[in-house]
């Protein structure tokens, strides 16, 4: 494969105003691409739609659409373009979108890439492939019917005759492009399916790949920004003498979150930082703290919320239960810890600015970074570089604005690289979260009654703070309790705080499938029930979870479908090491279907090992099973330094950790053996990105309490929790 590119948006327009459709599209692109693709390109193309050419070599180019942040969206949905046009993958060559409405939605998150994406690139492959049938067989004079393509060229079954696809390229460019091509059949698919080598994986290992902390362009000065330690703060008239006469500082200058130091490396914009003397206005939030929070939570969480479900009569069933339980579960903040921390490059001139950055929402970056450069969009030229990670942090482009401000106010191209302090202490975390349940069993041990009382910091409330409906990313997961319980009654609550809040990888099904799959775990041990026996019975039957306003429903027999699939695979019953346990969950999100088993034992001194987790998994069609995999492998580690390890903990209105000491990661010693089981299935592709993440804390914190007998309830969790039942 070739190395992956990018090309402007601005380019594009610059030189093909007035041409027809996607046929000049791929003629722009490869005068553009020539500096980095292949020399000699031949001058001939076709370039149906936005998201492929193929030139006269036989040589096929695909952009992919969205942003590659190591989930493998430059491979993956190459693939299905490719499948479709039947191309000879060995000679595809896979380029970066950039932030143009031609190629559709650009935004990347919500685990939506492959699945929104699917058809329409599918469509796009088809399309391509039906012209070049066509033009085949106008080359022959034969009945287009008697064509056929495979790997790159186009045979005539009857004869035997083959044509290459480069050898069509001036016929087919000059035919109508076919609005409903026909889609292959997936019984006759050969490269989706595959775990084919990641088209990235070249320029990872070589050192050629851009990320967003790589861009180099000339003339370019480097920031560092002093923002306020505590959120909301603002900076009082400041000192910039001491920083200015720090080595190599070429400015300091005010900016709309704090103030940024320009100097000719990155290390000494840190240090004329440190040099800043700047007195800040630290306003109302100074009086949080996690503490003060936690008090908030614990007297909104008796008190009624907004009803968001409402299915019979779960006040009076509790009543009459023969046996009631009651638990609190609570969840600190976390922060999304990329391993390249926020970074962008901008460079501002009167009439145009261009920024290189590793954004996850190029749209939602493209309109900040024109209002920061009092620019129209149209002249604004967004490149979307590798992401060294995302989680959702680069859901927010603040940090690229901050580059636009800095480059405007001195007039020369900027990069802005935040330190891991500032990535940590400056974040938009995963809410804090506080959730009251109360369960009742009847007299045959059946569960009567659910009621879930959950209290957060809204992420919606922090963007939007009149919304009517603060529980739109808070609920998920809570509301769609996908157990057979007659009587289930789910409130919400938000809490105020001043703390900024975003989308972390799974967002709301973090915090609610563990407290789901935990208190379920509590109500089968109170009714001497196997849990997995348990989960299987609520499963049963067939049913569907709908979701107001949307299209897609949970199905109930799918659920149960992976929960007997992991549970199979891990010898759940079967006889395990002294001192080993087992515990499992399983959740729907992002439309996938996610089970693990995981293995454990603690120590006497309260030291826990996670030994081995299995995962089922059913995503749909399997588009690429090595790149789920690793997806749901990564959302264990993900989801187990949550679970075990780390957490964002506020003092005097500022986040105390600063650096991977204080906020700790699983280390590599400690990672789990992880055996993944995709469910084959011929359903549309779902999510995989985030459904790892929800179900590994659960299934850990239901092996800690077969083990020991010790319910785990708050998270990340403690040495000390452990301890006395060791």
């Amino acid at each position: 494969m070739s190395p992956v590119t990018s090309v402007s948006r601005r380019e594009f327009l610059r030189i093909v105003p007035a041409a027809g459709a996607g046929l000049v599209l791929g003629v722009r692109l490869s005068a553009a691409m020539n500096a980095t693709g292949p020399r000699g390109r031949p001058s001939a193309l076709f370039a149906p739609n936005a998201f492929l050419q193929v030139d006269a070599r036989g040589d096929v180019t695909i952009w992919a659409s969205k942003s590659e942040m190591g989930q493998g969206v430059r491979t993956s949905l190459p693939m299905i373009v490719a499948e479709e046009l039947d191309a000879d993958w060995s000679r595809v060559r896979v380029e970066q979108a950039w932030a143009d409405p031609r190629f559709g939605d650009l935004d990347t998150g919500g685990s939506s890439s492959v699945r929104t994406r699917y058809e329409p690139m599918r469509r796009a492959g088809a399309a391509a492939r039906a012209m070049l049938v066509t033009a085949a067989a106008q080359t022959w004079g034969a009945d287009r019917s008697a064509c056929r393509t495979e790997r790159g060229a186009v045979v005539h079954a009857p004869t035997g005759r083959r044509i290459r696809y480069g050898d069509l390229v001036e016929k087919a460019a000059a035919l109508p492009v076919p609005q409903d091509a026909p889609l292959k059949d997936p019984k006759s698919f050969r490269i989706v399916g595959k775990s084919l080598p990641r088209t990235d994986t070249p320029s990872k290992v070589d050192g050629s790949a851009v990320y967003g902390i790589d861009v180099k362009v000339p003339g370019m000065l480097y920031a560092a920004v002093a923002r306020s330690p505590v959120f909301g703060g603002k900076a009082k008239p400041f000192d910039a003498n001491s920083a200015k006469t720090s080595p190599g500082v070429r400015a300091v200058v005010p900016i709309s979150t704090g103030v940024a130091v320009v100097a000719d490396s990155t290390w000494n914009a840190l240090k004329g930082r440190d040099a800043l003397r700047v007195d800040w206005d630290e306003g109302d939030g100074a009086a949080e703290s996690s503490e003060t929070l936690r008090a908030q939570f614990e007297t909104l969480s008796q008190q009624p919320g907004k009803i968001v479900r409402d299915d019979g009569d779960a006040a009076a069933a509790l009543e009459k239960a023969a046996k009631r339980l009651e638990a609190v579960y609570e969840l600190p903040f976390q922060a999304h810890a990329t391993m390249e921390p926020q970074n962008a490059t901008a460079s501002w001139q009167k009439d145009r600015c261009e920024v290189w950055a590793p954004v996850q929402t190029p749209s939602w970056a493209l309109a900040d970074i024109a209002r920061a450069a009092g620019l129209p969009p149209g002249a604004v030229r967004l490149n979307i570089t590798l992401l060294g990670g995302g989680f959702g942090r680069r859901i927010n482009p603040d940090y690229a604005v901050e580059a636009v401000e800095i480059s405007k106010a001195v007039t020369a191209p900027v990069k802005t690289v935040w330190s891991r302090a500032d990535d940590l202490q400056h974040d938009f975390y995963r809410p804090a979260s506080f959730h009251r349940i109360k369960g009742g069993l009847d007299v045959k041990g059946r569960i009567a009654s659910w009621h879930h009382r959950l209290v957060s910091t809204s992420i919606k409330a922090y963007h939007e703070p009149t919304a009517s409906d603060p529980e739109e990313d808070e609920i998920g997961g809570a509301r769609d309790l996908p157990y057979a319980v007659p009587n289930v009654h789910v409130e919400y609550a938000a809490a105020r705080s001043i703390v900024p809040r975003g989308w972390w990888r799974s967002v709301e099904s973090s915090f609610n499938a563990f407290v789901v799959e935990s208190f379920l775990d509590e109500l089968a041990a109170a009714a001497h029930r196997d849990p997995l026996a348990l989960r299987k019975e609520l499963l049963s039957g067939g049913r569907t979870i709908a979701y107001p306003g949307q299209t897609f429903v949970q199905d109930t027999t799918r659920l149960k479908a992976v929960v007997d699939l992991a549970a199979t695979r891990a010898g759940w019953g079967k006889p395990l090491a002294k001192g080993r346990a087992r515990g499992i969950a399983a959740h729907f999100s992002y439309r996938t279907y996610c089970a693990q088993v995981a293995e454990v034992s603690i120590g006497k001194d309260g030291a826990l090992r996670v030994h081995r987790v299995v995962c089922a998994v059913d995503c749909g069609r399997a588009i690429h099973p090595g790149i789920i995999a690793a997806q749901m492998e990564g959302g264990i580690v993900f989801g187990l330094s949550a679970a075990l390890k780390s957490g964002i903990t506020i003092e005097k209105g500022r986040v105390k950790q600063a650096n991977f000491d204080e906020y700790e990661v699983l280390r590599i010693d400690e990672m789990p053996e992880v055996e993944v089981h995709i469910v084959p299935s011929d359903q549309p592709p779902t999510g995989v990105g985030e459904p790892g993440v929800p179900v590994i804390a659960p299934a850990v914190c239901n092996a800690i309490f077969a083990a020991t007998g010790k319910r785990v309830r708050r998270l990340p969790v403690r040495v000390e929790d452990l301890v006395a039942t060791s």
